[in-house]
């Protein structure tokens, strides 16, 4: 392990030193704590905010977050201190008012916390759902993803020196590891825009690793790198001294090809895309900081400096004290290496699965040669058999098909490089030509499958369809792009809020493809499952991740203003009240269907051919949509599983209640689908189980519902937090409830409660397990599996005949002075008053989503007076 001693070459105190104009909005008198300002908090608490240099309006806001929030806690669930509690207020009030002067490392130190347990307390204080904003949320898991790539980096970096160096000199040995570490820390930080990118990361550490052991004396070598040095290995190692370091001949860094391939080899690394990273990012980076042509070690001193710089301008931690293994960068005691079951031959030459640890880095780059291997014989052109194809269409589709591949590659490297680091073009067009190579394979794969299946060979429409080759070739690119940088979904996956504000050009993970081919959603959900069906060599983590999307689009990306998915609905309804997008009869049929890539692209959407200016001749029907009714199909079937999901964890005593809150939900999707138009099917879920709660007088919060949800997983807090209201306005889900939902929906919903209640829509076909306790398989999906949640955390109760309304009360949603604006807006006949809660010049989402407290009831005189004010308000709406 590396030395426990720090050399002169890092900082041991200079901690504290704060940058207060640096990210700080305040100046004057607000730049710095005034004490004699906070006598109303505790002193504890003032002087913990001037050792961490808040400034007044932060302490403030911090003790706001503290009195309201977090003082009434249970401690059993809180096993940190006040010091640490106030600490993280501290932060989160500093994350939300730009005005952190200390560095994320800084911070740790102060209140005596590392990185993963400061994030675990941030995380457990979020009682209220909204304590922790999106804002701080975002951060925290940009903090969290870097540090376990660092981390990952760190424990592969030791694990090769130890592996390569045979230096007896443990001061020597410290030192050139701490260069190395420092180097590349330096490097990433300047270079890469996704610093949290594992795979190029670790490319450009091996670099590192190049540039300083063929500086090595070669007998301080072990081997393979003791024999790996080529006849041009560089003189043995000098120091190159600040004051000659300006002097020194620049010359083009000279790799050392043979010991890069070892390194390769022994990480196996793709050693074309290191070489890459090298003669682009590698050598650019060596320019920057005038080290291209030393042919000595460059100065601890120097390299330390300018990352030290870095390290402040960014504010996060400081990862050179890896080296010293800094207790603020210690892994959680709990977390462990993921285990995968690796054939290996035992003693008696029987194959058997023997556990076998797998690291992030190791995971990685197995799943990387994988994909390589799967297309080694395979071209980034068309093949042969994919040319008589095209042959055979009445149109030939082969030039189109060229330019538009030409064209699309062209968009994919310049958003890449743009997204990852502005010299990583060369990698983006690697990747591309692997996206190209596996698009051209399972087109080849699909035509078969339709020639055997419809025994034609002239598929010249589907072929010629722009819309087919952009999502298979936008599916391909999926597959790689997951395959280098994880499995993963933008911002936690199926949570992602449509009018989240993430930046699209720093996040690789899906959708980020769409948004680059400016491809609909839509559009990509009917290749999905052909493309899996066509490709047997996809591995189980990258079916599983592609069904991910499927729902994903499902949920919410379809549903986009722009969707394609809105003009089939309004034809489908515009052929009258018989032409649904797909009859809630078939709801309890099994989940069957053979269609293809070809018959969802080429589903009719007027038969025979009509447009605006030829109408359908009269008595003529209209064919259903192939794409649209497997999508309801699809959709109708997660939407249950969801809603059942959720439901078995807080409804249990109440199992009457879950068809009816069902039927509701179908019957929204189904007739009132513009409420899902740039929202999300939970909010619908979480919605439809209020209400009937409410209609049937059960004793169903909001706070417990998405508190529940909030612990379910791959989901995203912003689904509750900010919710469409009106025309770009976003509030939390009870104003949707109240404003939107509630008041579309209201007539359907009290006749829940009445003598005759509409009929109940059949529960679709879920396959069940044998085993209770098993896993179930979601429907339309090959490897998705859902386990039973835990047992009711609630035991409901009759609600008092006073709250009987629909109007979700006795749980706040803003401050105290919201009330007033209420009034306002209820005696208000200004329309751009009553549009928004807090009387600015523009809509904006409330700042606050508090519930209701312990031991608040709903029929407090005061909630009862705020919903006679809201539902008058509301009652406007329908006159």
């Amino acid at each position: 392990m590396p030395p426990k001693k720090r050399s002169s070459g890092t900082p041991q105190k200079k901690e504290l030193k704060g940058n207060m104009k640096s990210g700080s909005p305040d100046s004057g008198e607000n730049a710095v704590l005034s004490p004699e300002r906070h006598k109303d908090k505790e002193p504890e608490f003032v002087s913990l905010s001037e050792e961490l240099q808040a400034t007044n309006p932060i302490c403030d806001h911090a003790w706001r977050i503290w009195e309201r929030e977090i003082r009434s806690m249970d401690k059993a669930n809180m096993p940190y201190s006040n010091r640490q509690q106030w600490g993280a207020c501290l932060f989160i009030a500093g994350m939300e008012l730009d005005g952190l002067s200390l560095t994320f490392t800084q911070f740790l130190k102060v209140v005596g916390l590392s990185v993963k347990q400061f994030i675990s307390l941030v995380r457990k204080m979020d009682v209220n759902v909204d304590t922790i904003s999106p804002k701080v949320n975002t951060a925290l898991k940009r903090l969290e993803n870097k540090y376990d790539v660092t981390l990952a980096l760190y424990q592969r970096f030791v694990k090769t020196c130890e592996k390569m160096s045979a230096e007896p000199d443990k001061a020597k040995r410290t030192e050139l590891w701490e260069s190395s570490w420092t180097m590349f820390l330096l490097a990433k930080g300047t270079f890469l825009q996704m610093e949290d990118d594992l795979v190029i990361a670790f490319q450009l550490l091996l670099c590192v690793l190049e540039f300083f052991t063929k500086r090595f004396t070669p007998s301080l070598l072990q081997s393979p790198y003791k024999s790996a040095f080529s006849s041009s290995t560089l003189s043995p190692p000098t120091r190159t001294s600040r004051r000659n370091q300006g002097k020194a001949k620049t010359r083009p860094p000279e790799m050392d090809v043979q010991l890069l391939e070892t390194l390769c080899k022994e990480s196996d690394c793709s050693v074309d895309e290191v070489k890459n990273v090298y003669q682009t990012t590698f050598c650019a980076f060596l320019d920057s900081v005038g080290l291209s042509g030393l042919q000595g070690l460059p100065p601890l001193e120097t390299l330390s400096k300018q990352y030290e710089e870095l390290y402040h301008k960014n504010k996060d931690f400081d990862a050179r004290l890896f080296l010293v293994d800094d207790e603020t960068l210690s892994p959680s005691k709990t977390e462990v290496s993921k285990v995968e079951m690796t054939p290996r031959k035992n003693l008696s030459g029987d194959d058997v699965a023997i556990p076998v640890p797998q690291t992030p880095i190791r995971a990685a780059m197995n799943s990387i040669q994988q994909l390589r291997v799967d297309l080694t014989s395979v071209s980034d052109q068309p093949s042969s058999n994919l040319v008589v194809y095209y042959k055979n269409c009445t149109v030939d589709p082969s030039e189109e098909i060229r330019k538009r591949v030409e064209e699309l590659g062209q968009v994919f490297i310049k958003r890449f490089a743009q997204a990852v680091g502005q010299h990583c073009e060369g990698l983006g067009r690697k990747r591309f030509n692997l996206g190209a190579q596996l698009y051209y394979k399972v087109m080849e794969s699909m035509l078969k499958s339709e020639e055997k299946r419809l025994s034609v060979q002239n598929f010249s429409k589907l072929l010629n369809n722009a819309a087919f080759h952009t999502s298979l070739l936008a599916c391909a690119l999926e597959v790689v792009i997951a395959t280098y940088v994880g499995n993963s979904l933008k911002s936690g996956g199926f949570g992602r809020n449509l009018g989240a504000s993430d930046s699209v050009e720093t996040d690789l993970c899906f959708p980020w493809i769409l948004d680059v081919f400016q491809l609909p959603a839509f559009d990509f959900y009917k290749v999905i499952e052909s493309f899996i069906k066509a490709e047997p060599t996809l591995k189980h983590d990258m079916m599983k991740h592609l069904e991910q999307c499927e729902h994903v689009i499902m949920e919410s990306l379809a549903w986009k203003t722009d969707s394609p998915l809105f003009d089939l609905l309004k034809q489908s309804r515009e052929e009258g009240p018989g032409e649904q997008a797909e009859p809630p009869a078939t709801l309890n049929q099994p989940l069957h269907h053979n269609h293809t890539a070809a018959d969802l692209y080429l589903s009719p959407v007027r038969q025979p051919p009509a447009t605006e200016s030829e109408p359908l001749a009269p008595g003529t029907k209209a064919l259903r949509s192939n794409s649209l009714s497997l999508f309801y199909k699809k959709l109708y079937r997660m939407a249950y599983l969801r809603l059942k999901t959720l439901f078995s964890h807080l409804l249990t005593s109440h199992p009457e209640l879950e068809p009816i809150i069902w039927t509701l939900l179908q019957h929204t999707l189904q007739n009132e689908y513009e409420l899902m138009r740039d929202r999300h099917l939970d909010q619908l879920i979480m919605s439809a189980m209020y209400a009937i709660c409410k209609v049937k007088n059960v004793d169903l919060r909001f706070k417990t519902i998405v508190t529940t949800y909030k612990e379910m997983p791959n989901t995203n807090q912003e689904t509750f937090k900010r919710v469409l209201i009106r025309e770009g306005q976003y509030d939390s889900i009870i104003v949707f409830y109240n404003l939107v939902f509630m008041q579309k929906l209201k007539t359907n919903i009290l006749q829940y409660s009445s003598p005759r209640p509409p009929p109940l829509s059949p529960i679709p076909r879920i396959p069940c397990s044998p085993y209770k306790n098993s896993p179930l398989r979601v429907p339309g999906s090959n490897n998705v599996y859902v386990s039973p949640l835990k047992s009711s955390r609630m035991s409901p109760v009759v609600m008092t005949p006073r709250s009987r309304i629909l109007i979700s009360i006795g749980e706040s949603f803003g401050s105290a002075d919201k009330f007033q604006k209420i009034n306002e807006m209820v005696s208000s006949t200004d329309w751009s008053l009553k549009r928004r809660l807090d009387g600015g010049s523009a809509p904006k989402p409330l700042k606050r989503l508090r519930f209701d407290m312990d031991g608040q009831d709903e029929t407090d005189g005061r909630w009862d007076l705020y919903s006679i004010f809201l539902f008058s308000y509301l009652s406007k709406f329908e006159s």
